[in-house]
């Protein structure tokens, strides 16, 4: 019989590890730099990036596609703004061309109020009486060295009666220094040039053209009335007055 009070005998203490056989460890070890620790990170990061754009995708609104209807309003605006560009442009053509409308007939209402004052003058119970005289003389220049002529003659001491005759002008100047005077065949370069004709009751406005030489610089012109009974009318005009400038253009 075994003694219950005798203790139970010891187990037998644990071989030792011989070189053979290695002792292997109970829990693996893990490096400090392992890879793991990194790319669980990351991959929650792109995770939830992925997962953001798809919540977007799925409730972003739609971007809204302009209707039919709405395209044609749009083209029916853009075609009512064209056209109010091209009426605006238009009116203001109209308005310049009107503006320079007015303004010639503002010039002619000027010229003829004019010619009314001077209608007046000599047709006029008032108008006082004066004989054959030369109203204004008037000078343009034509090519070259050519001037046209314009001059008002008038009379209105024989009321009713006609005066007729012949103008012919003469240019005083100088030359090359020296002074010069241009005959009625000089200025018309033709000889025995015969001179303009008039024949009027109260005024008349005759022309006609001259040439001066080359080099000439005019200073007076002097226009001539020869009628067909009476004496013979002169009365002169500087250059300037009767053409606004100093000299002929070259």
């Amino acid at each position: 019989m075994t003694d219950p009070e005798q203790s139970p005998p010891a187990a037998p203490p644990p071989a030792a590890p011989t070189e053979d056989a290695p002792a292997t460890p109970s829990t693996p070890p893990v490096s400090p730099a392992s890879p793991l620790r990194w790319w669980r990170p990351l991959l929650f990061v792109v995770a939830l990036a992925f997962g953001c754009w798809g919540a977007w995708k799925t409730f972003a609104p739609a971007p809204a596609v302009p209707s039919a209807g709405q395209h044609a309003r749009v083209e029916a605006l853009e075609q009512q703004v064209a056209t109010l560009r091209r009426s605006d442009q238009i009116s203001r053509d109209a308005n310049r061309d009107l503006q320079g409308t007015l303004a010639e007939r503002d010039e002619e209402i000027a010229g003829l109020r004019a010619d009314v004052a001077f209608y007046e003058r000599f047709v006029g119970a008032t108008g006082q009486r004066r004989g054959l005289t030369v109203h204004q003389l008037n000078l343009r220049p034509q090519s070259g060295q050519a001037w046209h002529f314009t001059t008002t003659l008038t009379q209105n001491l024989n009321r009713g009666a006609v005066s007729s005759g012949e103008v012919t002008l003469s240019v005083e100047g100088t030359r090359d220094g020296k002074l010069q005077t241009l005959a009625w065949d000089d200025l018309r370069q033709q000889p025995d040039a015969p001179g303009i004709a008039y024949s009027f009751k109260y005024f008349e406005e005759v022309g006609g053209d001259l040439v001066l030489p080359a080099g000439y610089q005019p200073l007076r012109v002097v226009v001539r009335l020869a009628p067909k009974s009476g004496a013979a009318v002169e009365q002169s005009f500087t250059w300037a007055d009767a053409t606004g400038r100093s000299a002929p253009e070259a």
